[in-house]
């Protein structure tokens, strides 16, 4: 596995490890798993964004929003 070298602040770091020595954890495991966390938080995202005619209907409903052309959730909400 190739290795990438990481600069972040010495109190992260002391904080960092704290934490992996009271949860008996390497850093590295803990940085890979928060990068695992961080990466599958946005790929939704990522797929919205991938997709043009999301975008343009997100974009579209924003607009409408601001101008105040909004529907009152008990009106939209089925069944009701």
């Amino acid at each position: 596995m190739p290795t990438t070298t990481v600069r972040i602040p010495e109190e992260k770091r002391d904080l960092l490890k704290i934490v992996a020595s009271v949860e008996k954890r390497d850093i590295k495991d803990i940085l890979t798993e928060l990068i695992d966390e961080y990466l599958e938080r946005h790929k939704e995202t990522l797929e919205i964004l991938s997709r043009p005619e999301w975008v343009e209907a997100i974009n579209k409903g924003l607009k409408a929003s601001e101008k105040g052309e909004t529907v009152k959730w008990r009106k939209k909400r089925p069944g009701k």
